[in-house]
């Protein structure tokens, strides 16, 4: 690839702390929570170092999104944990974080003509009338794109930052074939 710049707009990870969580306790003892089980079963707790919003479920599930890097959604989770710990909550001391969705943003150094990229390229969506973007879905790795005619991408779907490059890269690859 000749040159892009990726952005990381949000990850979104989730970790299981296989413990019942009383979120009353939670809602009762800390700020920056929202808590309507009437309307959702879980809690919101919003972040602002690093900036990013959790739901917590009675289940032990956590669910951090808005992170700008995985290793953001990490400290989230465990800052969550920190403070359920300090309410006295018992939280086993190991549990995994897993990358549930990375979505990036590039800008390749071209314009792209969508209606040949969506004749051409198998696996597109191309309904102009509906929306100005291109969605392609490719299956190694298992990601989908939003491609534009001012030649920004958004990628969707990556499960490490790893898999995001790796896709860019394969889809400016196909795309330089296709102009060829």
């Amino acid at each position: 690839m000749k040159s892009f710049k990726m952005k990381i707009e949000n990850v979104v990870a989730s970790s299981s702390l296989n413990v019942p969580i009383k979120l009353e306790k939670l809602v009762a003892n800390l700020s920056g929570i929202e808590y309507e089980p009437e309307q959702f079963p879980g809690l919101v707790m919003r972040l602002k170092d690093p900036k990013a919003a959790a739901l917590i479920f009675s289940s032990g599930k956590i669910v951090c999104t808005g992170a700008k890097s995985p290793k953001d959604a990490n400290i989230v989770v465990s800052k969550i944990v920190a403070r359920m710990n300090k309410l006295g909550l018992k939280i086993p001391k190991t549990y995994k974080v897993r990358l549930e969705n990375i979505v990036a943003s590039a800008k390749l150094d071209t314009e792209l003509n969508l209606n040949n990229i969506a004749f051409t390229l198998e696996n597109t969506e191309y309904e102009p009338e509906q929306f100005p973007g291109l969605v392609y879905r490719m299956d190694d790795p298992r990601v989908t794109f939003l491609l534009f005619g001012s030649g920004k991408i958004i990628c969707t779907g990556g499960r490490s930052i790893a898999d995001v490059k790796r896709a860019i890269v394969k889809l400016d690859k196909r795309l330089r074939k296709l102009d060829a």
